[in-house]
C-alpha cells in the first residue's frame, strides 16, 4: 500500500522530533525483516536518511535502534552501495577507533554491532569494490590495521573483510603483493595454541581466497602458507578444517613441487583419510577427498602415491568416483588414472578390494553418466589392463558390449575412446 515511501518521507520531515523518530525506526525495523520491503526501501533515500540521522545520536540505546534497522536492510546489495554512498562507513569506523580500548559493556556490543556492519557492506561487489578503491582506499588501510590489534573482535572482522576484499583476481594480486599474507599469517600465530575458533576460520578463508590467482599461488608457498596452515592440522573443528584443506588444494593447483611436498607428509596424508570418514561433516568430507585428489594430479609423483595407498587412501578415491557432483568424480578418476599408470602394483590390492572395476562398468552402462566421465572411465580401464588380477575382472564383467555402444556417442572424444578401448579389450581377451 505504498507506506514504506511515506514513513521514509516522514523521518527526512520530521528529524527533529524524536517520539516520531523512534517510531519510524521501530516500523523500520519490523517492515525491513521482509525480503520484498528491501527492494521497495531501496528505491527511496532510507539510506541517506538513517545515516543523517546516525550521525546526530550521541545516545548508545539511539544508535542501537538505528543500527537495528541498518543490519536487515544491508543484507540488500543495492542499499549496502547506498550506505556507502552516505557515508556510513565512516561512522562505522569512527565508532571502532572510540570503543577499541573500553571495558564497558556497551561499547564492546556497539564495537562489535559497527565491525559486523562493516564486514556485511563488504559482501556486495559494487559497494566492496568502491571501498577497496585500487587498495589505496582509507576504508581498506583502516581494516587492514584491525588485524595486528589485540582486540579479537577486530582481528576477526578484519580477516574477514580481508576475505570480502578478495573476491576478484585483481584485488587478490594488490594485497598479496603488498604483504596481507604476512599480516594473516602473524594472526594465526597468536591463535595456534587455544586459539579462538573464529578468528583462525575468518584468517583462514582469507588466505584461502588469496590463494585463487594463479600469480599469487608460488609467492604464498615461498611466504611459507603451507607451513603456516599446517599447524591447525590437529584442530577438531569442522569449520576450521573445511577451510584448512580449501587453502592447501587452493595453493597446490598446477604446483607440483608443493603437491609433492605435501603428499609425501604423512602426517597430513593420514589426517585426510581420517577425515575422508567423517560421515557427519560433508563439507570436511568432500574437500579432504578433493585434496587428497589433487595431491597426486598435481604432483604425478610415485613417491605421493606410494603414501596414500600406505595411509590407506585409495578406498576413499574409488567412493569418490561415485560422488553426486561431476566434478568430484572426475578428479577421481583422473587421480586413480594416474596410480594405475605410475604404482598399479602397489594399490592392485586397495582397487580390487575397492570394487573399482564394478564401479567404472556402471559408470559406462548408466546413461546419465557425463561425457567426461565415461571418456576417463575409459581411459582408466585401459590403463588397469597391466594388473592380472584386474584384468580378469575386466574379462569377466563383459565391457566390450558396453564400449561398444559408446562407439556411436554424440561426443567426438568419448566416441574415440571407445574406439580405442574396444580394440584394447579385443586384443588382450
Amino acid at each position: 500500500m505504498g507506506v514504506i515511501p511515506t514513513l521514509v518521507k516522514l523521518l527526512g520531515i520530521h528529524c527533529q522530533n524524536a517520539a516520531l523518530t523512534e517510531m519510524c525506526l521501530v516500523a523500520f525495523g519490523n517492515l525491513a525483516e521482509l525480503e520484498s520491503s528491501k527492494e521497495q526501501f531501496a528505491s527511496t533515500n532510507i539510506a541517506e536518511e538513517l545515516v543523517k540521522l546516525f550521525k546526530k545520536q550521541i545516545e548508545h540505546d539511539k544508535r542501537e535502534m538505528i543500527f537495528e534497522v541498518l543490519a536487515p536492510l544491508a543484507e540488500n546489495d543495492a542499499i549496502k552501495l547506498q550506505l556507502v554512498e552516505a557515508g556510513l562507513v565512516e561512522c562505522l569506523l569512527e565508532i571502532v577507533q572510540q570503543k577499541v580500548d573500553s571495558d564497558k559493556e556497551e561499547d564492546i556490543a556497539e564495537l562489535k554491532t559497527a565491525s559486523d556492519l562493516m564486514v556485511l557492506l563488504l559482501l556486495g561487489d559494487e559497494s566492496m569494490q568502491k571501498l577497496f578503491e585500487g587498495g589505496k582506499g582509507n576504508v581498506f588501510q583502516r581494516v587492514l590495521s584491525w588485524i595486528p590489534s589485540n582486540n579479537h573482535q577486530l582481528q576477526l572482522a578484519g580477516a574477514l573483510a580481508i576475505a570480502n576484499f578478495a573476491r576478484n583476481d585483481g584485488n587478490c594480486i594488490h594485497m598479496v603483493d603488498n604483504g596481507i599474507v604476512e599480516k594473516l599469517m602473524d594472526l594465526l600465530d597468536r591463535h595456534v595454541e587455544d586459539g579462538n575458533v573464529t578468528v583462525q576460520h575468518a584468517a583462514l578463508s582469507a588466505l584461502r581466497n588469496l590463494a585463487i590467482p594463479v600469480v599469487n599461488k608460488a609467492k604464498m608457498l615461498s611466504a611459507g602458507v603451507t607451513e603456516a596452515v599446517l599447524k591447525f592440522l590437529k584442530s577438531e573443528m569442522p569449520p576450521v578444517q573445511f577451510k584448512l584443506l580449501g587453502t592447501l588444494r587452493m595453493l597446490i593447483d598446477a604446483q607440483a613441487e608443493a603437491a609433492e611436498q605435501l603428499g609425501k607428509n604423512v602426517k597430513l596424508v593420514e589426517r585426510l583419510v581420517e577425515w575422508c570418514e567423517a560421515k557427519d561433516h560433508a563439507g570436511v568430507m568432500g574437500e579432504s577427498n578433493r585434496l587428497l585428489s589433487a595431491l597426486i594430479r598435481h604432483s604425478k609423483s610415485k613417491d605421493v602415491i606410494k603414501t596414500i595407498v600406505q595411509s590407506g587412501g585409495i578406498k576413499h578415491l574409488v567412493t569418490m568416483a561415485t560422488s553426486e557432483h561431476v566434478i568430484m568424480q572426475n578428479e577421481a578418476l583422473v587421480a586413480l588414472a594416474l596410480i594405475a599408470a605410475l604404482e598399479l602394483g602397489t594399490a592392485e590390492k586397495d582397487l580390487e578390494s575397492a570394487k573399482l572395476v564394478q564401479i567404472l562398468h556402471r559408470l559406462l552402462a548408466d546413461e546419465r553418466s557425463a561425457p567426461e566421465i565415461k571418456y576417463n572411465s575409459m581411459v582408466l580401464i585401459c590403463a588397469l589392463m597391466g594388473s592380472e588380477s584386474l584384468h580378469k575382472e575386466v574379462q569377466d564383467l563383459a565391457f566390450l558390449d558396453v564400449v561398444s555402444k559408446l562407439r556411436g556417442h554424440e561426443n567426438k572424444s568419448v566416441a574415440q575412446q571407445a574406439s580405442l578401448t574396444e580394440q584394447r579389450l579385443a586384443v588382450e581377451s
